[in-house]
């Protein structure tokens, strides 16, 4: 239903007016680029306005003769042999749209590659540029009397294009090349690119001048019949009746007649959607066009066309964002302009004819190289050869063929890309080094096709013997038979034949045949605590935050490591850092439970019951190795400093009685006031904090003994580290190594 609101109408009536303007020479243009009569563009205009316009359910899209269909009607319109046996096929098509629309297949825009689209678009605007060219030159033999540009020529666009530099007819081509200069210079002008008065509009009246001025001035530049537009003049709305084509029923039993509707139906169908999204997108109200009754709505228009003699039609994008832009908010706007267009075809038809073909041509040709232009080439060549290569072959298969054979070209091009990806990377896969044994973790993706069994055959196939495979199926929702049988068979057969060991996540709950196992371990153990140095718990750690800084988290079953764990512990490391909250030492390291021992003290300072928690983690638990870990832009080294820069205690400064403790432990690391610096800077903090990891570190082995023996006799080491809050990266002292720091600690220097 239409709903015609006061608030609405002016700003209806108004966009109607200038999408008319707009449509007027493009409903000609793409007729002439589409090789059909002239008046099927108008009539296409007609009924895309006033008829889809009424049944659509977009509130802004505009439908009418469409540039992305010149090439394949152009291409039926020849291998049919007559413009009256396409109409037929015309009709079919808009048979096949209602269809589509009314099985609500609405969503099929949504399987065709973007690669594949812009190639479409690109094809259809270098076909424009190449049959444009002749036009503007003035090379119309093609439309020489008023219908003989129905019939096929026998030339080709490259033959014209070759031809047209040896039949130049002056007038013509001078009207071509200001006409194509005019639109340049108005979209770099930018009141003009931004005023309300459309360019074709200007040049349609710019060409009607010039060749005016041409007759007036007796020039042999003066064009003929042959140049300029030709539509049937009727001297009665009456008589109008004869621009009308009808179908050429005779050929009903004609399959050629049927493959060309379901082409157009295709077509036409998938330009539709793909507009009536952009225009969406760009509705300021974002309202929703639905697709499946817009389908419908094109449908019923296109039978009409085609009963009537109409070419067929889609929604348009560039008069729809006109429509936009105008100010149009219903579709009555769209309805006004097909009013409009009926009401030229009725009583200005001589007015139409005074349009020189060149200067429709030289709006069409500027309308190809928008679609195809070289930044557009450009950006898919640097999107990488899986976006180029099904972009060039759609562009090259539609210019050299037709447009369904090249859409199909490159859909196939884009599905090979498709395979070849699924072959070589269906999955991805993560060497793990777990501190028992390396992992080789296999991890499977949300959809597990068919197409994806030769990649993981070969995965699987190239696991050495001794190896250890995991397969990880924690985010997958489905894994195709075929899939499960060749995993089942590697579990059975193949796995216990090669020595490989297998372990499953993620299976248990969807395929009961295949059991959920973790076979490696993956927590600290006494036999694995008791055969590792110092050195090597080092490593671990190192690589564990490599694989924290990559996103590359070891697999690890957490409930399983709770009870594997429960009887007792056996951790590899005591780590002592800072209680700030952004230095959580399990995921900094990448660690599982029963790892390490975590002391961890604002500021990381010594107390005895610090010392007590280091001395047992070495002494009777058997931790190897003593990390003391401070932090950039820490917040306790940075209050301390303050502290002392201003002269006041903990307690004075925020009321707690039991920070001082702390405070003095840190601020000994700072040097007299007297030689401090005159402002506390981060990076003057970040120094202190270094200086405190090193304090510290000579702490433990100074004050205890326990820990001093062990150091001697190599049983353990003790390295210090900081953690960048700001990166997650860890940079270990003296480049890692494990050292024991020398007594006699001094304070930082001033800087």
């Amino acid at each position: 239903m239409i709903k015609f609101s006061p608030k609405t109408f002016g700003h209806d009536l108004m966009a109607g007016l200038v999408v008319y303007v707009v449509a007027l020479p493009l409903c000609l243009g793409i007729a002439l680029a589409s090789d059909a009569p002239l008046a099927s563009g108008l009539i296409a205009g007609v009924l895309g306005g006033i008829l889809v316009g009424a049944l659509s359910g977009s509130h802004i899209s505009v439908s009418g003769p469409a540039a992305g269909l010149t090439a394949v009607v152009a291409s039926q319109i020849a291998a049919l042999g007559s413009f009256s046996a396409f109409l037929m096929a015309v009709v079919i098509g808009g048979i096949v749209q209602v269809g589509l629309g009314i099985a609500r297949a609405g969503f099929i825009a949504s399987f065709f590659p973007s690669s594949v689209i812009k190639g479409l678009l690109a094809a259809i605007g270098v076909i424009l540029v190449l049959k444009q060219i002749p036009h503007v030159l003035g090379h119309d033999t093609d439309v020489e009397g008023e219908m003989a540009f129905v019939q096929p020529d026998g030339e080709n666009s490259f033959t014209e294009l070759v031809a047209s530099f040896f039949h130049i007819q002056p007038g013509a081509a001078m009207i071509g090349l200001l006409s194509i200069a005019l639109m340049i210079g108005w979209g770099r002008i930018k009141p003009l690119k931004n005023s309300l008065i459309p360019v074709p509009l200007v040049v349609v009246a710019v060409g009607m001048a010039l060749d005016w001025l041409l007759r007036m001035l007796g020039s042999r530049w003066v064009l003929g019949n042959a140049h300029l537009v030709q539509v049937p003049v009727s001297d009665s709305p009456q008589a109008a009746l004869q621009l009308l084509t009808f179908p050429d029923w005779s050929q009903f039993g004609n399959p050629a007649i049927y493959m060309a509707g379901l082409t157009l139906a295709i077509v036409a169908s998938l330009e539709t959607l793909l507009n009536l999204d952009a225009v969406d997108k760009i509705d300021p109200e974002q309202r929703y066009s639905p697709p499946n009754r817009e389908l419908i709505a094109q449908g019923v228009g296109n039978m009409f066309a085609g009963l009537l003699g109409g070419i067929p039609m889609t929604s348009v994008i560039v008069r729809s964002s006109v429509n936009i832009h105008a100010g149009g908010k219903t579709k009555l706007s769209a309805m006004v302009h097909g009013v409009l267009l009926l009401i030229s075809v009725l009583f200005i038809p001589r007015l139409l004819n005074s349009i020189p073909i060149s200067a429709l041509a030289a709006i069409l040709l500027m309308t190809g190289f928008k679609l195809a232009t070289p930044a557009l080439f450009r950006q898919m060549w640097v999107a990488g050869r899986q976006q180029f290569a099904p972009f060039i072959a759609t562009v090259i298969v539609i210019v050299f063929t037709d447009l369904l054979t090249g859409v199909l070209v490159g859909l196939g091009v884009a599905i090979a890309f498709i395979l070849w990806s699924s072959f070589r990377t269906p999955m991805r896969t993560f060497l793990e080094r777990h501190i028992s044994n390396d992992v080789l973790r296999v991890e499977l993706g949300s959809q597990v096709g068919f197409f994806n069994r030769a990649s993981l055959n070969k995965v699987l196939s190239e696991i050495p013997r001794g190896g250890h495979v995991l397969l990880d199926a924690r985010n997958t929702d489905y894994i195709d038979p075929d899939i499960l049988d060749l995993i089942y068979d590697f579990k059975s057969n193949m796995a216990p034949a090669h020595g490989v060991r297998l372990s499953m996540l993620g299976f248990a709950d969807n395929y009961p045949q295949l059991s959920d196992r973790i076979r490696f371990v993956d927590h600290a153990t006494h036999a694995l605590q008791a055969s590792l140095s110092p050195d090597a718990v080092l490593d671990l750690l190192k690589r564990g935050n490599e694989r924290f800084l990559r996103g590359e988290r070891l697999t690890r079953d957490l409930l399983r490591q709770i009870e594997a764990t429960a009887p007792g512990q056996s951790p590899l490391a005591v780590i002592f850092s800072c209680i700030d909250s952004r230095a959580q030492v399990e995921h900094i390291f990448d660690l599982g439970i029963g790892d390490i021992f975590s002391v961890r003290i604002a500021g990381n300072v010594v107390s005895e019951k610090v010392l007590g928690c280091i001395e047992y983690s070495c002494k009777v638990a058997g931790a190897k190795l003593i990390v003391v870990m401070g932090h950039t832009a820490c917040g306790a080294v940075g209050f301390a400093a303050q502290l002392k820069h201003e002269q006041k205690d903990a307690l004075e400064a925020t009321g707690c009685a039991h920070i001082d403790v702390l405070v003095n432990e840190i601020q000994k690391c700072i040097e007299p006031r007297s030689s401090m610096a005159t402002e506390i800077t981060p990076t003057y903090v970040d120094e202190i904090a270094r200086r405190n990891v090193l304090r510290t570190m000579d702490v433990v082995r100074t004050e205890s003994s326990t820990i001093s023996d062990l150091l001697a006799t190599g049983t353990i080491g003790i390295v210090g580290a900081m953690y960048d809050v700001s990166t997650g990266t860890v940079t270990f002292m003296d480049e890692g190594k494990i050292v024991v720091t020398p007594t006699g600690f001094e304070p930082v220097l001033p800087t």
